[in-house]
């Protein structure tokens, strides 16, 4: 992937001329280039790009959805929304599993084998609280669809 965009272009008084006259008006350079590979792993890829710019967005903005009560509502929607998209970059599942896997194979009757737990298996995984976790992550990017024309600043 490969992604060049400029800045904005300055209205100059003049552009109002250009544009009567020619129909000129001064645009946005964008150039986008996407690989096959890109979007093998597209949430993961969207989340490098959507990540910093929604920290950005956090810092710099001036104003909130007119639906919301307040700026610390929208800084609230937004921390979510963050969360979410910095999930995505982590391996937030090891966070609930622990102990170590010990496992044997067992001989079936029929020629068949099975995997077993092993004498020393203390492997764990922490499904509730792995739950709660993917439900916070899902939260914040059903509000992303839901705020998606508000991320300007």
């Amino acid at each position: 992937m490969r992604v060049n965009i400029g800045k904005y272009p300055q209205h100059r008084f003049y552009h109002n001329y250009l544009y009567d006259k020619f129909g000129y008006s001064p645009t946005q350079k964008i150039d986008v280039k996407i690989d096959e590979w890109d979007t093998w792993n597209m949430d993961e890829t969207l989340a490098h790009i959507v990540f910093p710019m929604l920290k950005q967005l956090k810092k710099k903005k001036h104003s909130y959805p007119s639906d919301l009560p307040n700026e610390e509502a929208w800084n609230e929607i937004l921390d979510k929304i963050i969360f979410s998209f910095d999930s995505k970059l982590h391996d937030w599942e090891d966070q609930f599993h622990s102990g170590e896997q010990d496992v044997v194979w067992v001989d079936n009757q029929d020629g068949t084998s099975s995997m077993k737990k092993g004498p020393n298996d203390t492997y764990k995984i922490d499904t509730d609280g792995m739950s709660k976790y993917q439900s916070r992550i899902n939260e914040g990017f059903i509000l992303f669809g839901k705020y998606y024309e508000h991320l300007w600043d």
